[in-house]
């Protein structure tokens, strides 16, 4: 029996007399618990929940049965006459006697002791657990009705709000017939529950991406949140987080539907305190409304769900034409057409990387507290490449995307799409869409390869970006351990890189996109430089891993938390200038970026896209025929550097190096 449903126990008859019934109310003389029925019908409460009957009670377990004749009456225990219900005239007590299944026999089920005999021998406790119930069955639905979907705006004065949605359903459920409206109080609660996970869904996505759960385009990330588990804490420790998943989502429905089921049998036990509530409450939603009364900021009537749900279905008919409007805009390619050799030609014989550094945002330059240690950084490269016979360009791109989804970053970047979520990324994939490393593979003037340590597992997505050969973190030689997520600490990526390519004699120009993941999420432990020769096959990470932070500390506190994203970011940018001082030469082009924004636990809350993209080169021509661009000298883009959409590099870059550069 649940305790979602209480019925008051009937007294047990014996030859020797009758037991009291457990109920707290109020008892008539007589034996009998209220007044004779109007029309001359006999009716009492019912006692015992009856395994037969449908029952509907006043939320707090009473309510009644009806008897043989249909009219809801049972014998009372001295044999007198029984009486109706306290606080019900005789057409609420009709509705209710109509609302139950008739059986042969009230008495016999009425007789039975409810939870297995415990609230008959110990009433008082049975009826405050009753009330208790009820009062975290109100609480539940408040809380469902009233959470916000973003983690910041949970606070005291979003929970002394009034819910529109809350009266108008009270007032539907009051309303409504019996069976009706059992049936309605049960889909509310399931829909109040998917509704509640859902808002809890979007306060991770928002934590990590920025952003609401997309209903349409996100399913995908579901396979890559399992993923991240299993690489970060195990096989085991992602079985038991989807199994805990799992049973928090049943919990959270069935509970739900419980809950608005019990306090719908409350309302309608005390109809007409429960309708004069719900007309107050209309009026004071009005009121409240119309004055725009606020509590903290924060109004006191709301629609929230309404809205909440209203922008939801906009959201899912805009993923659903977003397939046809992404078609047409990549039918447009203004180089289809070019001839091979008419392509790049401001860059051949030159070795051109294309790097991306992980979650490289703008506010590791604009963040007072980052920008201090950032721009020694930056100066410091920009100088040491500079003595190296260097020059530097900067600018800002803006990324579609923000916290996470590199993928994106990088199709939207070598496309000259704007790839904005998984379907657009799919459609991308398997189409015939020219990327920038596509083109230089069509020239046939380069030799294309893909260095993604971040890569651990078969990525047929590489083929289309025109690689001719892609070394993945098992294929660099690595011997080391991983830094949390990163499989391969970037100053050994840029190592492995010169070994198995760039280094080699005799050899063709290259075209390099490389991905470093040192400055990726958690950012604890983290790398650090050492000598270039000391590297070997990265067996001496082993020490430095030990030396590193441990994440669960450093995620206790946002501070640490943006302290270690600085200092991995500047790993990177450190293992990335000292290669090209180390290895670089006259034909070296360097074009290097962030992907995204880190998290918002780093950016603070700022909404913001804006990345650096940095153009490296000794030869003065290179630069020379970006100087239109007015981009930044050195490493540091000014804060009114150009900003482009990152889907505008591309032709940008293909016209500069083309011809008519």
């Amino acid at each position: 029996m649940s305790l979602f449903t209480r019925s008051h126990q009937q007294s047990d008859t014996t030859e020797g007399g009758a037991e009291p019934a457990d109920d707290a109310g109020a008892v008539a003389p007589g034996g009998g618990s209220g007044t004779e029925d109007p029309d001359g019908g006999k009716e009492a409460a019912a006692s015992g929940d009856d395994a037969g009957a449908d029952t509907e009670g006043d939320g707090n377990g009473d309510t009644t049965a009806p008897g043989p004749d249909g009219d809801t009456t049972a014998p009372s225990p001295d044999g007198d006459t029984s009486a109706r219900r306290e606080g019900d005239d005789a057409g609420a007590t009709r509705e209710a006697a109509a609302d139950q299944d008739h059986t042969p026999d009230a008495a016999s089920g009425a007789s039975r002791p409810g939870w297995f005999g415990w609230r008959r021998r110990h009433p008082r406790t049975a009826r405050g657990v009753s009330i208790g119930t009820t009062v975290l069955a109100g609480l539940l639905v408040l809380f469902a009705l009233l959470v916000p979907n973003r983690v910041e705006r949970v606070e005291f004065a979003s929970f002394v709000r009034i819910p529109a949605e809350g009266v108008l359903l009270a007032g539907l459920l009051l309303a409504l017939p019996p069976r009706p409206r059992r049936i309605m109080a049960v889909v509310t609660g399931v829909f109040l529950g998917l509704t509640t996970v859902l808002k809890f869904v979007d306060m991770g996505f928002y934590q990590i991406l920025a952003r609401p759960f997309d209903l349409v385009l996100d399913w995908i990330l579901i396979e890559n949140a399992t993923d991240f588990l299993r690489e970060t804490f195990g096989r085991t420790g992602q079985v038991l987080a989807v199994i805990g998943v799992i049973v928090l989502f049943v919990a959270v429905l069935v509970l739900t539907a419980l809950a608005v089921v019990r306090l719908t049998n409350l309302m309608v036990g005390h109809r007409p305190v429960a309708s004069r509530t719900t007309l107050i409450l209309g009026t004071a939603w009005i009121t409240c409304m119309t004055l725009g009364v606020q509590i903290g900021g924060v109004p006191v009537a709301t629609k929230g769900n309404a809205e909440f749900l209203g922008n939801r279905v906009e959201q899912v008919r805009a993923g659903l034409r977003d397939a046809r409007v992404f078609e047409k805009q990549a039918a447009v390619d203004a180089f289809a057409k070019t001839p091979p050799d008419q392509l790049l030609t401001g860059l051949r014989g030159k070795d051109v990387l294309f790097t991306f550094i992980e979650s490289y945002g703008r506010v590791a330059i604009d963040d007072p507290a980052m920008a201090p240690r950032m721009d020694t950084v930056l100066k410091e490269g920009t100088n040491s490449l500079k003595a190296a016979g260097f020059e530097s360009r900067s600018g800002w791109l803006q990324s579609p995307v923000t916290g996470a989804g590199s993928w994106l970053a990088h199709s939207t970047f070598l496309s000259g799409l704007w790839i904005k979520n998984q379907q657009r990324y799919r459609s991308l994939t398997t189409s015939d869409r020219m990327t920038l490393t596509n083109y230089f593979r069509k020239t046939g003037a380069w030799r294309t390869v893909g260095i993604v340590p971040g890569v651990r597992r078969a990525w047929p997505e590489g083929k289309f970006f025109g690689l001719d050969h892609i070394y993945d973190s098992e294929h660099l030689g690595y011997h080391g351990p991983y830094f949390s997520w990163t499989p391969v600490p970037d100053q050994f990526s840029m190592e492995a890189f010169q070994r198995l390519e760039h280094g080699k004699k005799d050899r063709e120009p290259i075209m390099a996109e490389i991905i470093l993941a040192s400055s990726h999420n958690p950012w604890s432990p983290i790398a650090r430089m050492i000598d270039w020769e000391d590297l070997g096959d990265g067996s001496v990470f082993h020490r430095i891993k030990k030396e590193g932070t441990n994440p669960t500390e450093v995620w206790k506190d946002p501070e640490k938390v943006r302290t270690e994203y600085r200092k991995a970011v500047e790993y990177s940018i450190r293992s990335l200038t000292e290669w090209v001082e180390r290895y670089g030469d006259e034909d070296t082009v360097l074009v290097f970026l962030g992907d995204h924004q880190p998290v918002p636990t780093v950016t603070a809350g700022d909404t913001g896209k804006d990345v650096p993209v940095t153009i490296v080169a000794r030869d003065k021509k290179v630069l020379d025929r970006v100087a239109d661009w007015n981009w930044t000298d050195g490493l540091k883009p000014a804060p009114d550097a150009p900003r482009w959409g990152m889907d505008e590099f591309r032709d940008r870059f293909m016209t500069a190096y083309g011809p008519q550069g």
